[in-house]
C-alpha cells in the first residue's frame, strides 16, 4: 500500500476525460492535495515513443496483438518511471486511461480474449490497479462527432478512424467492465454539460473520502 491514491478515467474516444481530469485538478489542489496528472500511453519520453508507434495513422498493418503488446510496454515504463513514484511520495495521481482501456479496446472490441489482455498487462502492473476509476461514458455517435468538430485542435489518431462498430463495442466494453467491478468503476454521465460531470465526479470523490 502507497500514501498517495490511484485514480484513472476512463471513456470512449471523446467523452472529454481530458476536460474533466484538468477541472478535477483544480478542484483537489484547491482541496489541498498534491495531484499528479498523466496519460497512457505516454506520460514518460519511452512510453511517448510508443505512443507515437501506437496512433500513426500510417500504420493500418498494425496486428492487433502487436498492439495489445504495444500498449502493455509502454505501461510498465509509465507506472514504474511515474505513477509508482508519485504514490510514494502521497500524492493523487490522475491518469487518463490504464488497463481498463486495454481491455476494451484491444480485448473486447479486437476480439481477443480478454484473459490474454489481462495476462499481459498483469504482466506489466503486478498487482497494481487504480482505487478509483471514473468511466466517462457517452455513445460513439456523440464521442466521434465531437472528435470530427475538434479537428485541428486534437491528435486525430489511428484508432479514431475505426469504424462506428468498433466504437460501439468499446463503449459496451466498458460497461461491462462497470457492471463487473462496481466498487471500483463509477460511471458518469458524459453527455451532461461539463461542470455537470465535474459535479458527479466530485460528488464519487467525495463517497471515496477525498
Amino acid at each position: 500500500m502507497f500514501p498517495g491514491k490511484f485514480i484513472t478515467l476512463e471513456g470512449p474516444d471523446g467523452a472529454g476525460k481530458s476536460s474533466v481530469i484538468a477541472e478535477l485538478t483544480a478542484y483537489l489542489e484547491g482541496q489541498g492535495h498534491q495531484v499528479l496528472t498523466t496519460r497512457e500511453p505516454g506520460g514518460v519520453p519511452i512510453a511517448e515513443e510508443i505512443r507515437r508507434v501506437i496512433l500513426d495513422v500510417d500504420h493500418i498493418a498494425m496486428d492487433p496483438r502487436t498492439e495489445a503488446l504495444l500498449f502493455a510496454a509502454a505501461r510498465r515504463q509509465h507506472l514504474v518511471e511515474v505513477i509508482l513514484p508519485a504514490l510514494r511520495q502521497g500524492k493523487i495521481v490522475l491518469c487518463d486511461r490504464f488497463v481498463d482501456s486495454s481491455l476494451a479496446y484491444q480485448g473486447m472490441a479486437r476480439d481477443i480474449p480478454v484473459d490474454l489482455i489481462w495476462s499481459i498487462n498483469q504482466f506489466a502492473v503486478e498487482d497494481q490497479l487504480p482505487a478509483l476509476t471514473l468511466l466517462i461514458d457517452v455513445p460513439a455517435e456523440v464521442g466521434l462527432a465531437r472528435i470530427h468538430q475538434a479537428r485541428g485542435q486534437r491528435q486525430y489518431d489511428r484508432l479514431d478512424q475505426e469504424s462506428l462498430d468498433f466504437h460501439n463495442r468499446v463503449r459496451q466494453a466498458f460497461l461491462d467492465l462497470a457492471q463487473a467491478s462496481p466498487e471500483r468503476i463509477k460511471v458518469i454521465d458524459g453527455q451532461a454539460p461539463l461542470d455537470q460531470v465535474v459535479a458527479a465526479c466530485i460528488d464519487v470523490l467525495h463517497q471515496h473520502a477525498l
